[in-house]
């Protein structure tokens, strides 16, 4: 009853002209970066922080979200018509989407998309609306050991499992955790890593570090390894599906769906995984007479599936981030970035004390959902002709942006010197494959981890027993400790038995 209330509230504040205007905007917006190759979510946001801080707060997240939700649904433009993912969500969809365009099925393949896309967002949308506040009731009983617990398996999971290697992700957690130590320490008063320059006492600024990693890191690798070449996109043709494109579509939708949310709402969650489940479960499950067209023409079965795990997976991401205060991905980190900027901490009491805020954004995830089937489809010529901007000229732009954008934050040069150290320290770690998510979120969590580390101690006066002697973060640190430990196991032990 408490949702359906919540909701009554969100959607008589969502449905104002000016939040409806937001909604628009962000999924315009959304589409178009998920559309571009390399250019996703969590960049898109982190160059629109520093120009909506004057910008109401539930407007400027309506906005984030409907750019958030339009990304994962522009990603399989381009990973249909291009062969090229726009979302690392959306490296699957190509798999079987760009076979059935280059044999002349590209409409129905972005028409399952499109409409997986809508399925699986409402799926994902109510189960944030009716999961939250359960979540929310279990989180009020949690003490500063079990949040710190939660906040390792956080680190645990998005650096050293979901990456291509474990080393690499906790390196780039290691420097996330530093810079998140910069400036003068809440309990003592004595600062940190400072270095004697006063513009470091208030610490580094996260919208910042987001902007560098995301966007001036993001150009500069692009611009170092650009190569000109003629881009190749593939007719659209018909948008329509047959009755038996629906009928083959159906399930998958719904499997996909199922399959997505709750590797979202998961501390290890993301993407990536679910839409690779998603997948090999469609392969399987496909009929007899369908299973040569995977691999070879494109299996319709294959494009639906992980389309609408890859959707209902984004829209798990919002469930801890929101009720937590945990992010997940790297986009989550940049939003939850976003509601620390006007002085919001997402959390437990985040649906008690900021309620009119989260459930408007929540109506609005579902109006998002209608707009962007309103969008994709009829203006999928528009994508298409997006993909063919100049990559230095967009690149050149973004760059322009970022600059701007940061400066105008505390006009201060020294915040450019950072911009674009951190921007070149940035370009390395994608050009040697250190992932670059982990560095906002062990940023982010790094001073929140210490805090309850802090509290956990003072509570049981330096014991540091009350980590493995309380049940709850007990069983969290074995889990985290499972995750990291677990796949190294596996590995040698299939290696020793073979």
């Amino acid at each position: 009853m408490e949702s359906v209330n919540g909701l009554a509230l969100g959607f008589g504040n969502a449905l104002t002209l000016a939040n409806l205007a937001w909604a628009l905007l962000g999924c315009f917006l959304g589409t178009a970066v998920g559309v571009l190759p390399g250019i996703g979510p969590a960049l898109t946001i982190a160059l629109l922080l520093p120009i909506t801080f004057t910008v109401s707060a539930t407007g400027a997240f309506i906005l984030f979200c409907g750019v958030f939700y339009g990304a994962m649904y522009g990603g399989s433009t381009t990973s249909i018509l291009l062969n090229t993912p726009g979302e690392s969500g959306s490296i699957i969809t190509a798999l079987e989407g760009a076979k059935m365009a280059r044999n002349g099925r590209a409409g129905p393949a972005l028409a399952t998309a499109a409409i997986g896309s809508f399925v699986a967002g409402m799926v994902g949308t109510l189960g944030i609306a009716f999961l939250g506040p359960v979540i929310v009731e279990w989180a009020l009983v949690l003490g500063p050991a079990e949040y710190f617990a939660l906040m390792v398996l956080c680190f645990v999971t998005v650096s050293a499992v979901l990456g291509s290697s474990a080393l690499r992700g906790l390196t780039s957690l290691a420097l996330g955790l530093l810079l998140g130590l910069v400036g003068i320490d809440l309990q003592t008063g004595q600062p940190r890593l400072t270095f004697g320059v006063p513009e470091l006492l208030d610490g580094v600024n996260v919208v910042l570090v987001a902007v560098a990693l995301f966007a001036v890191g993001e150009a500069l690798h692009m611009a170092w390894r650009h190569a000109e070449g003629k881009v190749e996109v593939l007719e659209v043709g018909r948008l329509t599906m047959s009755r038996e494109d629906v009928k083959r579509s159906f399930w998958p939708w719904m499997r996909g769906a199922g399959l997505g949310f709750p590797f979202g709402v998961l501390p290890a969650g993301g993407t990536e995984m679910p839409t690779m489940l998603s997948y090999y479960a469609e392969r399987k499950l496909a009929k007899p007479e369908h299973r040569h067209e995977f691999g070879t023409t494109g299996a319709i079965e294959g494009v639906a599936g992980p389309e609408a795990a890859n959707n209902a997976a984004a829209a798990g991401i919002l469930v801890p981030m929101l009720t937590l205060g945990i992010p997940t991905s790297a986009t989550a980190a940049i939003m939850l970035s976003a509601f620390q900027s006007y002085g919001i901490n997402p959390g437990p009491l985040l649906f008690t004390q900021q309620a009119e805020l989260v459930w408007t954004l929540i109506a609005s995830l579902f109006i998002a959902n209608v707009m962007l089937v309103v969008l994709n489809l009829p203006l999928v010529g528009l994508w298409v002709r997006i993909l063919k901007i100049p990559v230095p000229q967009l690149y050149g732009g973004i760059l322009v942006f970022a600059t701007i954008g940061t400066y105008g934050i505390s006009n201060s040069v020294m915040d450019l010197v950072i911009l674009y150290a951190l921007g070149v320290v940035a370009m390395f770690m994608r050009r040697f494959d250190f992932p670059v998510a982990p560095v906002v979120i062990g940023m982010i969590l790094g001073p929140m981890a210490e805090q309850a580390l802090r509290q956990a101690l003072t509570i049981s006066q330096g014991d540091w027993s009350t980590f493995v002697t309380r049940p709850g973060s007990a069983i969290i640190l074995g889990v985290a400790l499972l995750a990291l430990l677990g796949p190294r196991l596996w590995v040698a032990w299939t290696k020793r038995a073979a």
